[in-house]
């Protein structure tokens, strides 16, 4: 059932991450997502049992999951450190994270050769996990994914501070409390490994619970806090093309009027190529920028402007200033009846 609900979680954190698809330069989180939730999924017992009797029913899928979940880890520590430093440095980084990557990797494929596993187990470790092979196994997966987990929980208190938007400071705790949890999760691992070889299975079992809770919590907290911005930046956007639909509709009188003797660039409002949160924005910058160039080639036009006008006009640049800062437009700076600052 842990499994279940662990799955469940990381696919709806997909799911949350696949609207920004085409926006996202880096999809190194949905690639992460994708990968963890597949992990989790190829262990789900049904699941597990019948893909291994496809693959002969030598639990290789135990050592597939493993694989996809290692390599999960990775893409999932690359997003949240790549979105915490963007100096070079950090393709060197990821080439060494690469390398390392690849040597977990060998060794699980190894050290799971040498387990003696007849048959297609559910509970892998607790049926072979007495093996030294089996415990090198599991050892060398965990404690790649808590030195991982670890540096970048580090990674997300450091820099929750320096995070522009209060829901990336929000998300980074959400993101350290769970890599705290993983940790959590995988000293209980290594725990059970050793109490295993020893022969202590009634402590094993105990220890197991801590194990439940804390894959369960590491989940929840992480899939809340990689799901947050993403969720957050589209109801921004949403609102804040709501508010520029407003604008477009009060500047219209005005953009008529200044712009009326320049038809041949004037905006084209019935044009619906651009994406549907962007477009308002776009049309009230387009219209702002048309106003700027008539005044510019006739100033006399500003005593067309009335007060409610100048007010329209300074609400639509404010709403637009980094915009219009980034494009290297001059910001409009009118007055009142004719007379235009420079």
């Amino acid at each position: 059932m842990i499994q279940e609900i662990s799955a469940v979680v990381i696919w709806c954190l997909a799911l949350c991450l696949l609207p920004d698809l085409k926006r996202r330069k880096d999809k190194s989180i949905l690639v992460a997502a994708v990968t963890i939730a597949t992990a989790l999924t190829l262990n789900v017992d049904r699941i597990y049992i019948a893909g291994d009797q496809v693959l002969g029913n030598r639990n290789l899928l135990d050592l597939l999951a493993n694989i996809f979940m290692v390599v999960g880890i990775y893409f999932l520590s690359r997003a949240i450190l790549r979105a915490t430093d963007v100096r070079e440095t950090v393709g060197i980084h990821n080439r060494a994270g690469q390398s390392v990557l690849g040597i977990v990797i060998m060794a699980l494929i190894v050290s799971f050769s040498l387990v003696d596993a007849p048959g297609t187990s559910t509970a892998f470790m607790r049926d072979f996990g007495g093996q030294w092979p089996a415990a090198v196994y599991s050892s060398v997966q965990f404690l790649y994914i808590g030195v991982v987990v670890a540096i970048t929980g580090f990674t997300c208190f450091r820099f929750r501070s320096e995070m522009a938007r209060p829901y990336f400071r929000v998300a980074f705790v959400f993101i350290g409390v769970g890599c705290a949890l993983a940790v959590v999760l995988v000293l209980a691992v290594l725990g059970m490994d050793v109490l295993h070889l020893m022969g202590q299975l009634d402590a094993m079992t105990r220890l197991s619970y801590v194990y439940d809770a804390a894959l369960v919590g590491a989940m929840v907290f992480l899939c809340v806090g990689l799901a947050l911005p993403p969720v957050a930046r589209r109801l921004e956007r949403r609102s804040d093309a709501r508010a520029a639909a407003l604008l477009v509709e009060r500047l219209f009188g005005v953009w008529d009027r200044i712009t009326s003797e320049r038809s041949e660039i004037r905006l084209d409002l019935t044009q619906t190529a651009m994406d549907r949160h962007d477009a308002p924005k776009r049309r009230l910058h387009r219209m702002l920028v048309e106003i700027q160039d008539a005044l510019f080639v006739d100033p006399h036009l500003a005593q067309f402007l009335s007060q409610n006008d100048l007010v329209v006009l300074r609400e639509a640049e404010q709403h637009l200033g980094a915009r219009l800062a980034a494009s290297g437009h001059r910001p409009l700076r009118l007055s009142r009846k004719g007379d235009t600052t420079p």
